[in-house]
């Protein structure tokens, strides 16, 4: 009477046995199966056993991930990185020993029998039940390869991985039906090459070339015999014979492949011998992968490439197949990054803002006309470290930066004026613009009208800056009153759509509020969007969205699709010329003195917020635009006075001080040996009575038509206008963490004036 299990079922032995009937019932030569153990000899019956015909022919073998290598626009590596440190290499680059030495302790009877070792069964099955346990298991290098495929398609999964490894005749015979297949279909070289590529030698290495490189710091053509038979030692199981951190049963272990191979006549017993008594001589060359090992400072810049794969839909339709993508590695990605800018951006970096200092500086530079972003850096650098970080300081939050951004303060004064400049208002117009004033009682949106409930006031830096001003003049000593006036003027809907065609946008992804303080920088934004907006006047209108990738291949050398910069144009080349105007006398005669550079047109703009939590400087000339913000980089803000950044003294920090001088270095560097082209520019008086014109706080009564598609530096695209935003208060952010909320969405205080030199 056949045995039962305390279930009611057949024993694991009589499953065995049915299994290798019918098996042999169906023409199937079983030269070994790798039950290491069955029953009492050790093998858990758990999973039940498919019939061998109902499993699929085909074996899917995923793609072994891979390295990808980060390069900049000049073919320079930036980093490399993986998931599984691997490189996949043919058989004629893998040395003759590693060859000889995995096969004789592995699999010596490799190639004398089919997909499975009948001899090799028996043996293991006769030593397993002398021992009775699992001393000897009997699966054929064909078998093992056939497993590290499951192993690989599970990729980290932890519960797949657990699946892929089961000890269950069902796993077994799934295995079974597979290397069978395989066999027939790639022949015993080609197996054995890609079981070289696919195991796992320890230490984060994946296959032979990994291995050789972590242990020997060489490639695996190069292996000698010592050096082959300790790799093929350590398969068996990594964490054991792991020669960095278990010497001892390394060179054991490497010892008994080094005999074996003697047995089997590959070598002869006296080069065996001379090899067994040799060190280990190790040369190993620790894991150097991700961004955190990007030169020059780039390994923002290397995570927002990483970014950009994984959100782009370019890269895949699901986030799940990009994800699966970019771990499956083997690319090779180039990007935009100018390795001169990098460097000129980290250096002006590092001498201005120490890492160790309590405030942080970011800095992006972008080019004009085509987005590429050819610089990023940032004082607190890629790590776990103290005074080290993960978020990308220049990104907004959903590319890796900060929760909130960092309010703009007085460099979003531009965005106004361009919006207002496309609404007819003369670049001559002149406010009234007093020290203090209450903010308007009622201004238009793209909704309801927002009115002011609660009072608030607005005023300047110091109680000497009082109007009447032009707008040139207000924008060099960057007059608060003026622009709320403006923007009671032209109201706040004009605003709002010129932004959005800016691409400027809060950094945590919401709308811009529709209240009148954004005239003063209340939301908080990303030094990049900033860069990227006041690169479009530099090309006279266009917005570009920013790129980071020029070009990609996979681990077939095929050209991957990548995303394209998409222009559009924001204004018309007037409004553009006419800010390109007012920026240079910011640098020429106001308060962004500190930053002008020698030799060459250049315009930009300060900013300095409330408690002076963060400072910036946002310029450009013809052919870069960057954006420098200087503040505390964490939740906690820190309130710029009576500091030392960099070894300098600072009573208060503005945005001409400490973010200006790091934008003229970074920009100098980058601009060296580069033509010096020049702005497009108008002539623009300092009030309308100069200009021929009535000096007074009218309203434009007659808005001139939106301009048109004008052609500018680029081709033009369609730009459209976000949608409104809600008229609901928004308290302002100025980072990781939201400021407490100001009644009507009003921050006061916001810095501008001379002292924000």
């Amino acid at each position: 009477m056949a045995m039962k299990r305390s279930g009611g079922g057949p024993t694991v032995t009589r499953q065995a046995a049915k299994f290798l009937g019918v098996s042999v019932l169906s023409g199937v030569v079983l030269a070994g199966l790798a039950l290491p153990g069955i029953g009492a000899f050790g093998l858990a019956a758990k999973g039940s056993v498919e019939g061998f015909d109902e499993i699929p022919a085909n074996l899917k073998t995923p793609p072994l991930s891979q390295r990808t290598t980060i390069l900049d626009a000049q073919g320079g590596e930036i980093a490399k990185v993986y998931s599984r440190d691997r490189t996949v290499v043919p058989l004629n680059e893998i040395s003759p020993y590693m060859q000889k030495a995995i096969v004789a302790i592995e699999d010596s009877r490799y190639y004398e029998h089919g997909a499975v070792d009948l001899k090799g069964v028996l043996r293991a099955l006769n030593k397993n039940a002398q021992s009775g346990g699992v001393s000897e298991g009997a699966s054929t290098l064909t078998q093992q390869y056939v497993k590290n495929v499951f192993i690989e398609e599970a990729g980290d999964d932890p519960d797949k991985v657990a699946v892929a490894t089961q000890q269950t005749l069902g796993r077994k015979v799934k295995e079974l039906k597979y290397a069978i297949q395989v066999e027939k279909e790639l022949g015993k070289d080609r197996i054995l090459n890609n079981y070289l590529n696919i195991t796992f030698f320890g230490q984060q290495a994946y296959g032979v070339e990994a291995a050789s490189q972590r242990y020997f710091s060489k490639h695996a053509k190069d292996l000698t015999l010592g050096e082959s038979a300790l790799l093929a030692g350590i398969v068996q199981s990594p964490s054991r014979y792991d020669p960095v951190m278990a010497p001892k049963e390394a060179t054991k272990r490497r010892n008994t492949v080094l005999q074996r191979m003697a047995e089997l006549k590959n070598v002869t017993p006296a080069e065996a011998a001379a090899e067994q008594a040799k060190p280990l001589s190790l040369k190993v060359s620790r894991p150097k992968s991700g961004c955190i090992t990007a030169v020059d400072g780039a390994g923002f810049f290397c995570d927002y490439v990483r970014e950009t794969f994984l959100q782009d839909p370019v890269f895949g339709k699901t986030k799940e197949a990009r994800a699966k993508r970019w771990n499956e590695g083997g690319m090779t990605i180039r990007t935009t990054l100018d390795p001169q800018t990098q460097k000129s951006v980290q250096k002006s970096i590092t001498d201005h803002v120490y890492q160790s200092d309590p405030v942080a500086t970011a800095v992006s530079i972008v080019e004009p006309g085509t987005g590429k972003v050819l610089g990023m850096g940032q004082s607190r650098p890629y790590g776990f470290g103290e005074n080290q970080t993960q978020i990308n300081l220049s990104a907004d939050h959903a590319m890796g930066g900060s929760n909130y951004g960092f309010q703009v303060g007085s460099t979003f004064k531009p965005i106004l004026a361009a919006a207002a400049l496309e609404e007819g208002t003369s670049p001559n117009k002149t406010y009234s613009s007093p020290y203090s004033m209450p903010y308007p009682s009622e201004v238009e949106t793209c909704g309801k009208p927002w009115k002011n409930g609660g009072g608030e006031t607005v005023n300047n830096e110091n109680r000497s800056e009082r109007g009447p001003y032009g707008m040139k003049e207000a924008t060099a000593k960057s007059v608060n009153t003026y622009f709320i006036q403006m923007i009671e003027d032209i109201g706040i809907c004009p605003v709002t759509k010129m932004a959005d065609k800016l691409g400027v946008k809060p950094a945590d992804g919401s709308k811009l509020q529709q209240v009148p303080s954004i005239a003063l920088g209340t939301s908080g934004m990303s030094p990049l969007t900033m860069a990227s907006a006041y690169a479009a006047f530099a090309n006279r209108g266009t917005y570009c969205t920013p790129v980071i990738v020029e070009s990609a291949t996979g681990p077939d050398g095929k050209a991957l699709r990548v995303p394209k910069t998409k222009c559009s144009r924001a204004m018309s080349e007037q409004t553009a010329d006419t800010v390109n105007t007012l920026l240079q006398g910011v640098i020429e005669d106001g308060t962004g003195k500190e930053a002008g550079l020698s030799g060459r047109d250049s315009a930009g703009k300060t900013g300095t917020t409330d408690e002076r939590k963060a400072a910036w400087f946002v310029g450009y000339t013809p052919n870069m635009a960057g954006a420098v913000w200087v503040g505390g980089p964490g939740s906690k803000k820190v309130e710029m006075e009576n500091i030392t950044i960099g070894g300098v003294y600072h009573d208060k920090v503005y945005g001409a001080d400490t973010p200006g001088p790091i934008w003229r270095d970074a920009m100098a560097g980058a601009l060296d040996g580069k033509d010096a082209p020049t702005f497009g520019t108008v002539k623009v008086s300092d009030s309308e009575r100069d200009a021929g014109g009535d000096k007074g706080d009218k309203r434009t009564p007659n808005r001139p038509a939106k301009p048109g598609n004008k052609p500018g530096a680029n081709k033009p695209g369609a730009g459209k206008p976000g949608k409104p935003a809600t008229n609901k208060p928004r308290s302002a952010t100025d980072g990781d963490q939201p400021d407490p909320a100001q009644p009507n969405g009003i921050l006061p205080g916001i810095i501008g004036g001379p002292d924000e030199r």
